[in-house]
C-alpha cells in the first residue's frame, strides 16, 4: 500500500481512485489506514466477502490472503485483474498507471 501512496497524485490526476479491500477487521484496518496515512479508501473484509467475488487466493503456506490489483471502469466492467503468485507479486505503479492510461483512451 505504500507503493500506492507514493504515487496517489497521479492516480488520481488520471480520474482514478484506490479503493484497498483487506482481510483485517474495521478497527485494526482503520488504526493501520491512520498510522500509515494513506490517502485512499479502505474496505476491511474479514469475512472474505468481496474476497471470493473476485476468486482472490488465500494460502496458509504462503501468509495468508495474497495480493490482487483490479481495475474497474466507471461502468462497473472490470477490466484488468493481477492475482499474485506471493506476497510481492505485485505489478508496479508505472504499470498499472499505463493500463489505467490505455484504458482511458478506449472506455467511454
Amino acid at each position: 500500500m505504500a507503493q500506492l501512496r507514493q504515487e496517489y497524485h497521479q492516480f488520481i490526476t488520471l480520474d482514478t481512485e484506490i479503493i484497498v479491500v483487506g482481510p483485517e477487521g474495521q478497527s485494526a484496518f482503520q488504526k493501520y489506514f491512520t498510522q500509515e496515512q494513506l490517502p485512499f479508501i479502505g474496505i476491511p473484509d474479514p469475512g472474505h466477502v468481496v474476497l471470493k467475488l473476485f476468486g482472490q487466493e488465500v494460502s496458509i503456506f504462503k501468509l495468508g490472503r495474497l495480493p490482487a490489483q483490479v481495475i474497474i471502469d466507471k461502468h462497473g466492467i472490470v477490466r484488468y485483474v493481477h492475482y499474485g503468485k506471493s506476497m510481492a507479486d505485485i505489478p508496479k505503479n508505472e504499470e498499472i498507471i499505463e493500463i489505467i492510461k490505455d484504458l482511458n483512451q478506449h472506455v467511454i
